[in-house]
């Protein structure tokens, strides 16, 4: 070989890349590089080949799909196993390969010239996973927080249309609550308790690394897991707004592999679902009438004539309503980008007659690599959804007699407002007449865009830019036509709004991670901004040509509104996390906060939190095998809650009123200065173990004080002012949280059985109020010492066994004795329960056998008390006489001199005996074990699918809420706690039959 007198030096990893490079050159020979790569490497040339590799991912003998394989020192080449867990990758025979997969354990391999098979097991300890922890990504087993993450193929058994309503059950300390059966409306959400009086008590939203406003309007097919941010360590990363936890949305992003095109289509049947509630048909009014006791006082026209009708009201204002989802998707990566595509169209009718939901979704999220440092990620999400409401009332539907029938004898609706026709009913109220012409709709066009990316600096610092601008506008729009009763007095009219939301989000970050042997440090520093600006305006207008839908052909305007409002914030945020061996990890954050709504003596506020977890099953003394993994972790820090007030620290001034003609104005609200956040304390202690890979269990206890609660005081008319807002206050949250999950056969086994159940109790405690005084609150009251939602009326005391009278409690204001009293204004008002639950949770059962699946999910609810509003009028005991009223439910009775013990005193006509009126009588245990969904499928097998040309193909059918067990009286004991008390919209019974194929 000819000698020269150029030295080379390479690092070991680029000797291949070297010998392809040299190889025929006139620099060296191959007889050179053979002897190189012998002293090397010990590879080959041939090895060096790139040869098509081939495979099959196995798992208790069933196929594996969705696994990502990839080759160990070039990892951004990947592909993903089929639904029958083939695999193929271009690779150097010989090189390692990397099967990974959520909840297997990883296995590498050497690669082979022949088809391989790989198997793969179950993990149950998972600590590999990586995990969304808020601004960062972290590995289960460093995580220092209280972080519960929920798979996106676990949350999408419930058939709905909001993200908010998936995680019903599915994480311990989480509480969700449906307070309307509504087709597109979102539940009540509240994670470790209520933290405040006055201010927002709902979670924070982040999609992707954007905080939302409020649940995001995104398509649940597009989302990849949520995760439940619930102590300090992880909220304080979004410090003000962190205070009543936060949930972290991850959207689906291409993994690796070939394209692949995924269709979803499901369809099925909501039917009104009528609990344990049951109006009374025309002869069971009649008998009622029978029992008053002042029979005299009865009019003379009811007689037997009242039982020619027979109308059912809600028969006729309920429907069995069909719902459809479709969507689509496609994902794809190349070593240049990646792509993921969603498209969503949702439909549902409501099981009340007149609403009809639909929404439009599309999401695209692209990872482009621009080079080996540099990655674009452009996001854009965009939703549609439109509603067209000319809904039955149910509060009619539940009100009015069978007697009354809304249409005369040949079919025409009829009204006793404006006719002369015999009509029982209370209110004289047909509904029906008014729905012939009257109805309104609304539309929301959302768009959120990203322009992300990110820039690797060096090995150890990565640059990280998220930048997103979100567009919000919506439109609303009402016709009551001059036919209709409501159109009488105007001549009809047409009502229209419009609101526009536009919101600016930026962070900067740049990321550091390093490891010094067995010491790993991640960090990152940011500084984020925001600013939020909405408008909106509405008129009315009034005498209109029938069908008239604009504004502009009105003869006459009457009303015109219109507002705006604006705030602004910007943070700076530290986050440090430490890891020595994997068996030590500690992290500390620390974040300050600017706001616009405060003045500037307080407009800044600092938070911070420390943590630490032990992995003791690294320990080398800890050798209890059966112990797959122990780990025990703690956390302290103080978070933040903003003001739902925008201005509440500043004077405002009304300009809506004149002198002489001239614009006026006039005091408003008291400034201050000195406002500022609400504040939590927050210590977290958690305990993590899993036992003979097939037991899992998570324990936390927690104790969160919040201060400084914003309270808006009053002032006396006299001071000009209408008030103030000042920190004064303090609540306690405090409580025990454990998730337990079990493989109840072994992972040979051709029949796989996964229960998970989790529970969680909170005790909520006022712990300061103004003045040390209690608070009125409707029909609760705020006082130090008690629950938040503690509920304050007259006790009820059954029924005197002597008269029939209605009793209630008496107590004696200096010994406190307690008596009865038939009168009720004499009646003591005192505490009679909360609605806070004792304890909550739920629990899921997924069974598998070959290609056939069985899944259910329950949730439950133990403990709190819903105050049940409709029974004040059709439970009234002859009050309402005029209204139809609810069967007895078993158990119940009404009192007689034949029944002297009964839990309903003696009907009177026109009432009379104050029975009705508010009291605990009518506060009912709302506590429920519900069967949220149960869902049968089948996967069909490669001899199929290889014949129609898919690469995957499954059926299932799921029922939604098909079952619930409680003693609650009414139609929903979610509805009733936090919706409307008096005509309560339950959550549907829904039939669903669904078809997933992929190509």
């Amino acid at each position: 070989m000819k000698r020269n007198d150029y030295n080379f030096c390479f690092q070991k990893r680029l000797i291949p890349i070297v010998t392809f490079l040299f190889l025929g050159s006139s620099i060296v020979s191959a007889s050179d590089l053979k002897a190189l790569e012998k002293s090397t490497l010990g590879l080959s040339i041939e090895n060096l080949k790139q040869s098509m590799i081939r495979g099959r991912v196995m798992s208790a003998g069933e196929s594996l799909p969705g696994v990502t394989v990839s080759i160990k020192d070039q990892p951004i080449q990947a592909t993903a196993t089929d639904m029958e867990g083939n695999f193929s990758l271009e690779a150097p025979v010989g090189s390692t390969l990397v099967f990974q997969m959520v909840g297997f354990e990883t296995v590498e391999v050497s690669a082979t010239s022949q088809t391989m098979t790989i198997n793969m097991n179950p993990s149950i300890t998972s600590l590999d996973e990586i995990v969304v922890t808020g601004y960062s990504t972290q590995k289960k087993e460093n995580i220092t927080a209280s972080v519960a993450t929920v798979d996106g193929d676990d949350l999408r058994d419930v058939s709905s249309p909001s993200v908010g309503n998936m995680l019903q059950g599915k994480v311990a300390g989480v509480d969700v609550v449906s307070s309307t059966g509504r087709p597109g409306d979102n539940p009540n959400i509240r994670i470790r308790g209520r933290s405040s009086i006055y201010s927002d008590i709902s979670p924070l939203w982040v999609v992707d690394g954007v905080i939302q406003h409020g649940v995001p309007n995104i398509n649940p097919n597009d989302v990849e897991s949520m995760s439940v941010l619930k102590d300090a360590a992880a909220t304080t990363q979004y410090g003000s707004r962190g205070t009543n936890g936060v949930i972290v949305v991850t959207t689906k992003r291409a993994k690796a592999g070939e394209g692949t095109l995924n269709v979803n289509l499901k369809s099925g049947i909501s039917q009104f679902n009528h609990g344990n509630f049951k109006l009374m048909n025309s002869q069971q009014i009649y008998d009622t009438f029978q029992q008053f006791r002042n029979q005299s006082d009865i009019p003379a026209n009811i007689t037997k004539d009242v039982l020619a009708n027979d109308f059912n009201w809600v028969d006729n204002g309920t429907q069995d309503a069909a719902m459809h989802d479709l969507s689509v998707s496609y994902v794809a990566r190349t070593d240049k980008a990646s792509v993921y595509f969603g498209g969503n169209y949702f439909t549902e009718e409501g099981t009340v007659k007149g609403y009809q939901y639909d929404r439009w979704a599309g999401r695209l999220n692209i990872d482009y690599f621009i080079n080996d440092r540099i990655t674009f990620k452009p996001k854009v999400n965009a939703t549609y959804t439109s509603n067209d409401n000319a809904q039955h009332s149910l509060y009619q539907m539940y009100l009015n007699l069978p007697w009354d029938n809304p249409f005369d004898a040949s079919g025409k609706l009829v009204t006793p407002r404006i006719q002369d026709i015999n009509w029982y009913g209370r209110d004289d109220n047909n509904y029906l007449y008014d729905l012939q012409w009257n109805y309104g709709n609304g539309e929301i066009f959302d768009i959120q865009i990203n322009a992300d990316f990110d820039v690797k600096i060096n090995d150890h610092f990565t640059f990280v830019s998220t930048n997103n601008f979100a567009y919000y506008n919506s439109n609303s729009f009402s016709y009551t036509d001059p036919s209709s009763v409501g159109g009488l007095a105007t001549q009809g009219s047409i009502y229209n709004s419009n609101g526009r939301r536009n919101v600016r989000f930026t962070n900067q970050m740049l990321k550091f991670d390093r490891s010094f042997g067995d010491h790993n440090v991640n960090a990152f520093a940011a500084y984020e901004y925001m600013d939020y600006v909405y408008k909106d305006m509405g008129a009315t207008g009034i005498g209109i040509v029938a069908g008239s839908e604009i504004l502009n052909n009105t003869s006459e305007p009457q009303d015109i509104s219109g507002t705006k409002n604006d705030y602004a914030a910007n943070s700076g945020i530290i986050n440090v996390a430490y890891n020595y061996a994997d068996k030590y990890n500690a992290q500390a954050s620390y974040r300050i906060d600017g706001s616009s709504r405060f003045g500037g003596e307080k407009q800044y506020g600092s938070f911070y939190a420390v943590s630490g977890a032990w992995n003791v099953h690294r320990e080398d003394f800890f050798q209890l095998d059966r112990f797959d993994y122990l780990r025990l972790k703690a956390s302290y820090g103080l978070v933040g809650n903003v003001p739902t007030a925008l201005y509440g620290s500043y004077d405002l001034f009304n300009l809506n009123a004149q002198y002489n003609g001239a614009p006026a104005a006039y005091p408003g609200q008291l400034g201050n200065s000195l406002l500022t956040w609400e504040t939590s304390k927050d210590f977290n202690l958690g305990l993590e173990f899993g036992l003979m890979r097939r037991f899992t269990f998570t324990a936390d206890y927690y104790n969160k004080n919040t201060d400084g609660l914003l309270h808006f005081v009053a002032l006396p008319a006299t001071a000009g002012y209408s008030g103030y807002y000042e920190n004064i206050g303090a609540v306690s949250n405090k409580g025990i949280e454990f998730a337990i999950g079990a493989n109840i056969f072994n992972p040979e086994s051709p029949f796989q059985w996964r229960i998970d159940v989790n529970f969680a109790r909170n005790i909520n405690r006022i712990e300061e109020l103004v003045d040390g005084k209690d608070q009125p609150a409707g029909n609760k009251r705020y006082s130090e010492g008690r629950d938040i939602d503690s509920w304050y009326m007259r006790k009820w005391a059954g029924v005197d066994p002597e008269n029939g009278d209605p009793l209630w409690e008496v107590i004696d204001s200096e010994s406190g004795a307690v008596t009865t009293t038939n009168n009720y204004n004499s009646a003591s008002l005192q505490f009679v329960g909360t609605s806070t639950p004792d304890f909550l949770g739920g629990f899921a059962s997924a069974m598998q056998f070959k290609n056939f699946y069985l899944n259910a999910s329950f949730a439950f609810n133990k403990g709190a008390y819903a105050y049940n509003a409709g029974r004040e009028l059709f439970d009234s005991d002859g009050a309402y006489p005029f209204y139809n009223q609810m069967v007895l439910q078993d158990g119940w009775s009404r009192w007689s001199e034949s029944n002297p013990n009964a839990t309903h005193p003696v009907a009177v006509y026109n009432g009379g005996t104050n029975s009705n009126k508010t009291s605990s009588r009518y506060l009912e245990d709302a506590s429920f074990i519900r069967l949220r969904n149960i869902t049968l499928g089948y996967s069909f097998p490669e001899s199929i699918t290889s014949k129609l040309n898919v690469k995957g193909l499954g059926a299932y059918i799921s029922g939604d809420n098909l079952w619930i067990s409680t003693k609650f009286s009414g139609i929903d004991p979610e509805a009733a706690l936090y919706g409307d008390a008096t005509s309560q919209y339950p959550s549907p019974k829904r039939l669903t039959f669904g078809l997933n194929v992929s190509f």
